[in-house]
């Protein structure tokens, strides 16, 4: 069973049909939507400050999300995918972004709707990544705007994260 840490009077909550791998942490003041997955070995650390996290997302193998105490909640829309490895630190990202894998996203940054951050990008502290968009390199800057066969990959890989929950419950 999932590792689920009640920490200062809070206590992890989750929506319907989510998945939470077995060897997945949850931890404090974590509120996540319907249809959402938590993958193996992942941590959504919510001991410091709140973890919002809307419906039909996706915390993949390893990713860590957490915030800073005091300043700076972290809050993830709908359709989001957070990719193996990336940590996703104190900032907002809106729906249907995505993160690729062992990228980081750091505090009081925006990520705007349908964005994505390239594997490996790291976004600095207040940066708001422009809607549509990509971004890579360290420090993460735009390379293209998102076409739609983009978008189309995006939506599916969000959604077959919801498919693939199914399958180990």
């Amino acid at each position: 069973m999932a590792n689920i840490i009640s920490v200062r009077d809070f206590t992890p909550q989750w929506g319907k049909s989510c998945f939470i791998a077995e060897t997945a942490t949850l931890i404090g003041q974590l509120n996540m939507g319907d249809y959402c997955s938590v993958w193996f070995n992942a941590v959504v650390r919510a001991d410091v400050n709140a973890i919002t996290v809307g419906h039909h997302s996706n915390i993949q193998d390893g990713a860590v999300i957490h915030c800073t105490y005091e300043k700076a909640a972290t809050h993830i829309g709908n359709y989001v995918t957070i990719g193996h490895r990336a940590i996703v630190h104190g900032c907002t990202l809106e729906d249907k972004v995505m993160v690729g894998m062992g990228a980081i996203v750091m505090d009081h940054a925006v990520v705007e709707s349908g964005a994505m951050i390239a594997a490996g990008a790291v976004v600095l502290e207040n940066t708001r990544v422009e809607a549509n968009s990509i971004y890579a390199g360290v420090p993460a800057k735009k390379v293209k705007a998102i076409g739609p066969e983009n978008r189309a990959m995006m939506e599916r890989i969000a959604n077959n994260y919801t498919k693939y929950a199914e399958w180990y419950k």
